[in-house]
């Protein structure tokens, strides 16, 4: 078994750094869900992200009760929607996460996105930390302009930013606003969201021949060596144990360094201002949240 390193949050609190992303694995009457939760417990995976919108907090709530090991080794997060976001709405948000899936606290809980009302979503957060039922607040997809507007109304700063990280859009001003401030860094789509470009690189292929580990691997270790929290996807058992494999080796500063250098800029997913400005896309989510 490899060695599964911890993340020390400013609240003294230990996220696993590698952890398991459910984002678009959908439960149903296959059981295929709970079969690639399993292989993930299985494979050593104690963190697993989920989010409301998502549709499966009850599948892996359940997945993880039946797997016979005690609920406080796992590091379980969700996430309060835009449609949720407000003092009352985001209270309510995460009381029906917790029943969903069968637990009495979360150990984090984010707001998915700085949608409208996010202030007032944020002070419920502090709230919900202050009276226990949450280890870690945080957030997802926020700007530097965002944790500054937040900073003239809140009591608690995040203790961690969920944003789209890989070795194409590494994120290396936020990263530094971030260090600077003791928010966490956790990165999702941190394998570019399987992007051919990305795993066909020449200087990824030539590090993972170097060490002798698939390019996944390697991109997933760079993200390691950096202090960041990762949260792979995958539905593929091989991929599960190939994923995790990434904690058995490291990089050298000169891998780092190379790596570094593959930095475009460009995002591959969508802005996360356009979620919260898109009508569309948030009627849509209404009423896929009251399916």
């Amino acid at each position: 078994m490899c060695m599964r390193p911890f993340i020390k949050a400013s609240n003294g609190v230990d996220i696993p750094q590698l952890g398991f992303g459910v984002y678009k694995i959908k439960p149903g009457k296959n059981g295929a869900f709970e079969q690639t939760i399993r292989a993930a417990i299985e494979a050593g995976y104690r963190h697993f992200d989920t989010a409301r919108i998502y549709g499966n907090e009850e599948a892996l709530g359940r997945a993880i009760a039946n797997s016979g090991i005690p609920r406080e080794d796992f590091f379980i997060t969700s996430k309060a929607w835009t449609t949720d976001l407000g003092y009352e709405q985001t209270q309510r948000a995460f009381e029906h996460t917790c029943k969903k899936m069968n637990t009495s606290y979360l150990d984090m809980y984010l707001l998915h996105f700085a949608g409208p009302h996010y202030v007032k979503a944020w002070k419920a957060l502090e709230l919900l930390y202050a009276q226990g039922k949450i280890k870690v607040i945080g957030v997802a997809n926020f700007e530097i302009e965002h944790f500054e507007h937040l900073k003239t109304h809140a009591t608690i700063l995040p203790i961690i930013n969920q944003v789209e990280t890989h070795p194409f859009f590494q994120q290396q001003s936020l990263r530094e606003y971030m260090i600077r401030h003791q928010i966490l860094h956790e990165a999702w789509g941190p394998l570019g969201q399987g992007n051919a470009s990305l795993f066909n690189n020449e200087e990824l292929k030539a590090i993972a021949e170097r060490h002798n580990k698939t390019v996944g691997q390697v991109i997933l270790r760079w993200h390691i060596n950096r202090q960041t929290i990762v949260i792979p996807k995958s539905s593929s058992p091989l991929r599960i144990r190939e994923n995790i494999q990434a904690l058995d080796f490291t990089l050298s500063d000169a891998d780092m360094m190379r790596i570094a250098k593959l930095d475009t800029g460009k995002r591959y997913a969508v802005h996360p201002t356009g979620y919260q400005v898109n009508p569309l896309y948030v009627k849509l989510s209404k009423i896929f949240l009251k399916a």
